[in-house]
Order: C-alpha cells, then sequence, then structure tokens
C-alpha cells in the first residue's frame, strides 16, 4: 500500500471539514488518528459528520461494548451508567458516530477486536476515524488486516524491488542526473529516491518498483553517472578513516 499523504491538522472544525472532503475525494483509503475522547476539544466526529452532511448517532452496539468491557476510573467510585451526569455524558460523546442512512450501518462502524470497545467509525466509504492512543491506534490498525489485504495486489510485498546505489558525490552534485532519470523511469513505476548519510562518504541512490528486469537495465547507467556501485546495505562499502561529505564540501 503506496502512503500519498500525511497532514496534522488542529483541533479547528473547518480545517477538518475542507481536509476530511478533499483527501475523501482523492484517495481510496483515508486514516484519522485523535480527537474522538471526551473533552471538549475532541471535535473529529462532529467535524467530518459536517463535511458529508451526516448526523451523529449514539451507537447501541458501542455502548454495549463500552459498559462491558471499559471500567470506571478511580476518581469516578460513584459512576453509574444508569444515572445521567456529566461524566456519563462524557462517555458517551465517544460513542456518538457519524451515520450516513443511505447506506449499510454495519459496513460503517467496524469491531475489530473482541477485547476493544473502540469502534472504528467509517465515512463515505473511505475514511476510517481512529484514536490518537497509540497503543489503541496500533490494535485498531492491525486489527483491519482482513479487510485491507483482498484489496491489495500483492498483499506481502514480495513484488516490490529495491536497488541500492552508494556514491561518493553529494546530493546537489547528481540531483540534475536524478531529476532526468526519475521522469524517464516514471511511465514503467519506477521511484527514484535520494539519501544523504550524514557524516559518512558516501550517499545513497535508490531505484524502488516492481519491473525488477527494467531495473536491472539501468544499475551500469545509474553507477556510472553517479560514479557509484550497486550495495546489498547503507554502508557496506564504507572505508574506515575516509573523510565525510561534509568535511569535502
Amino acid at each position: 500500500m503506496n502512503l500519498k499523504r500525511i497532514e496534522v491538522i488542529g483541533d479547528d472544525e473547518e480545517e477538518i471539514v475542507e481536509a476530511a472532503r478533499r483527501m475523501s475525494d482523492k484517495y481510496d483509503f483515508v486514516v484519522t488518528s485523535g480527537g474522538i475522547g471526551p473533552t471538549h476539544d475532541d471535535i473529529t466526529y462532529q467535524s467530518i459528520a459536517k463535511a458529508f452532511g451526516l448526523r451523529l448517532k449514539l451507537h447501541e452496539d458501542a455502548l454495549e461494548r463500552m459498559k462491558k468491557l471499559s471500567r470506571p476510573h478511580p476518581s469516578q467510585p460513584n459512576f453509574s451508567w444508569d444515572t445521567p451526569s456529566p461524566a456519563l455524558s462524557a462517555k458517551l460523546r465517544m460513542i456518538e458516530l457519524p451515520i450516513d442512512d443511505s447506506r449499510d450501518e454495519n459496513s460503517q462502524v467496524l469491531f475489530v477486536s473482541d477485547k476493544l470497545w473502540v469502534p472504528i467509525s467509517v465515512v463515505n466509504g473511505n475514511i476510517h476515524i481512529l484514536p490518537g492512543v497509540p497503543r489503541l491506534f496500533e490494535q485498531l490498525l492491525d486489527g483491519m488486516k482482513p479487510l485491507l489485504l483482498p484489496r491489495l495486489t500483492d498483499p506481502e510485498g514480495k513484488g516490490i524491488h529495491r536497488i541500492l546505489i552508494s556514491t561518493p558525490m553529494a546530493e546537489s552534485q547528481v540531483a540534475p542526473y536524478l531529476t532526468e532519470l526519475a521522469a524517464k523511469v516514471e511511465p514503467n513505476g519506477i521511484k527514484v529516491g535520494s539519501y544523504p548519510r550524514w557524516g559518512k562518504a558516501r550517499n545513497t541512490v535508490t531505484l524502488v518498483g516492481r519491473d525488477k528486469e527494467y531495473m536491472e537495465s539501468l544499475i551500469d547507467e545509474v553507477a556510472k553517472s553517479v560514479e557509484g556501485v550497486r550495495v546489498n546495505v547503507e554502508g557496506e562499502d564504507d572505508v574506515e578513516g575516509e573523510p565525510d561529505l561534509e568535511q569535502q564540501g
């Protein structure tokens, strides 16, 4: 799965609305992280609902799971699910989800682990709203694997090849050639990368793509143009005591 874009957006409703619409329109799989807690600045659900003209609905299955799997905080010894309170209202905010009545609700609210009450809210068919807590985010994203793998043409990434060329030349020196090379190979699905190795005498040029035969045919040309050699891992041709590129200017 190719990562196309990462954006950091503050707790601003209009910015979230704009980004949600734009990302949903442009990409087929969008993930949001954070802003779905119980406090006033947790506005992801309401903002994304607004972006697509949806209502927020208390999700009953999520509520039952929350009751079963969550425990009151020690600071709330008298909390009751049956007694209205500010704490209860705050908890319920976390399961008031954007719902599109024209779509199957089961496809809009996903539970990927029997150990978690936290749902994954799916909006507009491709926006997946996840919590910002790293541990929960990772667990939920991992739980989505069975849903994602059938969509991938190469689930294990075995069809992706990466070639490394080690060069003693500065990035600024090889930049014109790499720009031309990138334009040349892009129609074949090949990405050209350049990575400085700070404090080392050599930088790395990469070719990444699926057409292994075509990529192999480029190695001699690239190596000659950047005065480099192919390596299996970065640093395998480093020489101890060799001056680094920064020292050489």
